[in-house]
């Protein structure tokens, strides 16, 4: 059963308003609405030609921005790829994601980030067989990395981070670095702008190319990015939505996704 999405279209609109730094007042007026149409669109009233209006000045797609606060805009359909596990546990007042990537044939994989428990990963990795060498971090927000300490014991594997935001006894990466387990090819992009080392993992070797994207992009939204708001967008742009349209998006928060349908469906992808 897939999750729900993670951010409504309110979400979607502090987010770019926080990104792109309009006051209320800066954004009523580019978007030449009266403050209280504002204020009520930021408290979750749907006027689809308020919506329309806010979209111009925050550079979303309105079409898509529409859709989201319609509840039109559900969850993409993903494909069963054998080699590939989500884990969605709760942390404080939401939820995390965390993932189990391996070759089937080989039974060797990595893990990318811990969410708030890896017990169900670990109980994975024992009945599977699988030999995990490496923990992969998408960023080191805590809640991506809150048990970490209990996957590293129970799995020996080395921890791996883009060197932005290595600290501690991890291993650091530069972008492009290229891990090989079995069968599976794991190339490194930074797509920071969430966090200053934000991480995405492309996996090819499975029956369909998988990006582990941590918090750039969720589904129908993305991760915040107020101090670099611009770098987030450009990022995602050049190195995740320039990937094959069938390419498996696994993100941080929220349900998985595919490249494809998030360049429909997606308020922050305006090409």
């Amino acid at each position: 059963m897939s999750l729900p999405l993670e951010d409504s279209f309110v979400d979607v609109l502090g987010k770019a308003q926080r990104g792109l730094k309009f006051t209320d007042e800066q954004l009523s007026a580019a978007a030449i609405l009266p403050l209280t149409d504002l204020y009520a669109a930021q408290q979750g009233e749907v006027k689809e030609s308020v919506l329309r209006a806010i979209a111009i000045p925050l550079q979303l797609n309105a079409d898509a921005f529409v859709a989201l606060a319609l509840k039109k805009s559900t969850p993409a359909v993903v494909p069963f790829v054998e080699g590939l596990r989500q884990y969605n546990t709760p942390y404080g007042d939401m939820t995390v994601n965390s993932y189990l990537v391996w070759d089937p044939v080989e039974k060797i994989g990595a893990t990318f980030d811990t969410g708030a428990d890896c017990s169900a990963m670990l109980k994975d990795i024992e009945s599977l067989g699988l030999q995990i060498p490496f923990i992969l971090l998408t960023h080191t927000h805590v809640d991506h990395i809150a048990d970490l300490t209990k996957l590293k014991n129970a799995t020996g594997a080395r921890v791996a981070v883009a060197r932005e935001e290595a600290v501690g006894n991890v291993e650091a990466f530069a972008e492009g670095h290229i891990y090989s387990l079995g069968g599976l090819v794991i190339e490194t992009r930074l797509t920071s702008g969430h966090s200053r080392g934000g991480t995405t993992y492309l996996i090819k070797g499975l029956s369909q190319p998988v990006a582990i994207v941590g918090d750039a992009i969720f589904s129908r939204s993305m991760g915040g990015a107020n101090t670099a708001y611009a770098e987030a967008i450009q990022n995602n742009l050049k190195k995740i939505y320039s990937l094959p349209e069938n390419t498996i998006l696994c993100p941080g928060h929220g349900p998985m996704t595919t490249v494809g349908d998030e360049k429909k469906f997606n308020p922050f992808y305006t090409i």
